[in-house]
């Protein structure tokens, strides 16, 4: 295993720059940083959803999910390193699939809501979606390699939030909340 922190500050910070994973200094804003800085928050917001009573094939989809995270935030952190796999990308399309199998079809959009896991799922749905904003901000900025996979990972995922927010709701026994149309 590599470096260990045995002090979390370090003071080098201070002036608004971060290091990333290859040396380099950046500012705190920079755009990679915003991309693996937002995708640290969705793993932090999964942590509190897995916080709360879930099915078991919820609980490990989602702790298998943080872990994938983890390794995108490194891999995004390391301008040219790559880390994630296509098969990570199929096996959230397998999973969403098997969770929608269950639900009926939408006819109307919902809103963020119901039980309580359910909200925090569409909050989580929210983070993810930010996430890709602040991936193709980085690509734009030709700042990157080839990171397709990532935003195809963050897509899928974002939609795996919304269904697994309407799975919780089924199963918690309250209903998709519906919008009404202000007419």
């Amino acid at each position: 295993m590599g470096y260990r922190l045995s002090r979390i500050y370090t003071r080098k910070g201070d002036g608004g720059k971060t290091r990333l994973g290859d040396g380099t200094w950046v500012s705190k804003n920079h755009p990679r940083v915003e991309a693996y800085g937002t995708v640290d928050e969705l793993n932090s917001v999964i942590g509190c959803v897995l916080s709360h009573e879930l099915p078991d094939p919820v609980r490990d989809c989602l702790q298998s999910i943080q872990h994938t995270l983890f390794d995108l935030g490194g891999e995004l952190c390391i301008p040219g390193h790559s880390i994630l796999k296509a098969e990570q990308v199929t096996q959230l399309e397998e999973e969403l699939d098997r969770m929608n199998e269950n639900l009926a079809p939408l006819q109307e959009f919902i809103l963020p809501g119901g039980v309580e896991t359910a909200a925090l799922c569409h909050l989580a749905r929210t983070i993810c979606r930010r996430a890709e904003r602040r991936l193709v901000e980085l690509l734009q900025a030709a700042e990157s390699s080839d990171l397709s996979l990532v935003l195809s990972y963050l897509n899928r995922l974002s939609d795996l939030f919304f269904v697994m927010a309407r799975s919780l709701n089924q199963s918690g026994g309250d209903s998709d909340v519906l919008w009404k149309r202000n007419n």
